[in-house]
């Protein structure tokens, strides 16, 4: 299942799965904290089992066009499982001020 949710309003729950699908060096440059990077092209179903079944996966991009793609790649892997694109991506996140990672800090 894919649900959306904008980011401004995601509360980072502890414990939270957040893929950051951008390339390495966007996600390098500055991502969400708490963020992992598994870049769109490398996802696969292997991706997947590194995350317990049962918790869902928090997709995000830079401004929200790969995290929709992504998702959707990824339940085409495991439809069982829960996906939830943050929308808004990390423009967003540091336009309200969400905790950044950024290059150099």
């Amino acid at each position: 299942m894919i649900r959306k949710q904008e980011i401004t309003s995601f509360e980072f729950p502890e414990n939270a799965v957040i893929w950051d699908v951008r390339d390495t060096n966007a996600y390098a440059e500055v991502h969400v904290k708490g963020a992992v990077n598994q870049p769109i092209a490398n996802l696969s179903v292997d991706s997947l089992s590194q995350v317990s079944a049962d918790q869902p996966i928090y997709i995000l991009c830079g401004g929200g066009s790969k995290a929709p793609r992504a998702a959707e790649l990824l339940e085409g892997f495991d439809s069982s499982r829960e996906y939830v694109v943050l929308m808004g991506g990390t423009r967003a996140a540091r336009d309200a001020g969400l905790p950044l990672v950024e290059l150099g800090s």
